[in-house]
């Protein structure tokens, strides 16, 4: 090949980025349990015309239930209708195995439009563990779920607000399983993981992480356990020469540093490690973010809020934040 020869391919593939890029992202939204607040904030923020605009929408979902809540989203939104939830003895705020098994379909149509490209990314509404296990699949929620389904082996659950990035290294286990959960290979895994997603999805091409101890003051060097010492460093000192990285430090002083911006992510050891400053600062703007799938999936950082579904209480802002982090991630990924 030629020198102009290679400036006309180099130009083509230029060329090709840039349309890649300025092609509406097309996104997925699924119901999730169709007794929760799924619908109500679907219909809510795809009324905002700041919303509507920045995307291409598909929503999966039951056309009964939002019926219930106001109607269908906008005439220009693709809505499929899956029929698949009771209509007599439908009520908002219950659980049952026909809900469970509902909130999984929605899912599984989600991913046949991903295979089929009808769709780019994906944002999930909240599901009932109890349901689907209720409708005997056995998943700890849908980081699982999509995993298994689209055969990744180590996903990564990422969790933010617009002040907080942190990642997990154990996810919905019970927290006395956590310290013998954890073990070196499982920390080092997610902390290249967690390298990997904030350069991929955010652009970020030297990530500064901060590792949080497990255990009161870091365990002052072993006095209140042994985990920082024999599983967290270690894992540390083996990634030091590719990651920027400090810790394992206490939760509270290194979370207080991730918010003045000496960090870009936290890695945390168990769930509510996380979720619990997230919620204090912003809960609004939360999202979960998992990586390791073959496309971007966001979902709003709440449950199904029973108690308050079909009353038109809830608010549709983390799911707002959800859909535009999707839309951001996928659009990083395509200019990669």
């Amino acid at each position: 090949m030629n020198l102009r020869q290679r400036r006309t391919l180099k130009l083509k593939i230029l060329k090709a980025r840039r349309m890649n890029k300025l092609k509406k992202i097309r996104v997925g939204i699924t119901m999730g349990d169709p007794a929760g607040i799924g619908s109500e904030i679907i219909l809510k923020a795809l009324k905002m015309p700041k919303v509507l605009g920045l995307a291409k929408f598909v929503v999966i979902g039951d056309r009964k239930v939002f019926q219930k809540v106001g109607g269908l989203p906008d005439k220009n939104i693709e809505f499929i209708d899956l029929n698949n939830v009771g209509k007599k003895n439908f009520c908002f705020g219950k659980i049952n195995a026909i809900n469970g098994k509902a909130s999984l379909e929605y899912i599984f149509e989600a991913l046949n439009l991903w295979r089929r490209k009808q769709i780019d990314c994906l944002v999930t509404c909240p599901l009932s563990k109890e349901a689907i296990e209720l409708a005997g699949f056995h998943y700890k929620g849908h980081t699982e779920l999509l995993a298994d389904l689209c055969h990744s082996k180590e996903p990564l659950m990422l969790l933010m607000n617009k002040y907080l990035k942190f990642s997990l290294v154990t996810r919905h286990i019970a927290i006395k399983k956590v310290p013998s959960t954890l073990n070196k290979e499982q920390v080092y895994k997610t902390l290249l993981s967690t390298q990997a997603a904030l350069k991929d999805f955010f652009k970020i091409n030297r990530p500064r992480l901060v590792v949080l101890a497990l255990n009161p003051h870091a365990s002052d060097g072993g006095l209140f356990g042994r985990e920082e010492i024999e599983i967290i460093q270690p894992a540390v000192n083996e990634v030091k020469t590719e990651v920027i990285i400090e810790g394992p430090l206490a939760a509270d002083s290194a979370i207080q540093k991730l918010r003045q911006g000496k960090y870009d992510c936290a890695v945390a050891m168990y769930h509510d490690q996380a979720l619990i400053p997230l919620k204090l600062t912003d809960a609004g703007s939360g999202v979960n973010l998992t990586y390791g799938l073959p496309f971007v999936r966001t979902s709003p950082l709440h449950g199904t809020a029973f108690d308050i579904a079909g009353k038109n209480k809830a608010s549709p802002n983390s799911l707002i934040a959800a859909i535009k982090l999707a839309i951001r991630c996928t659009q990083n990924q395509r200019s990669a």
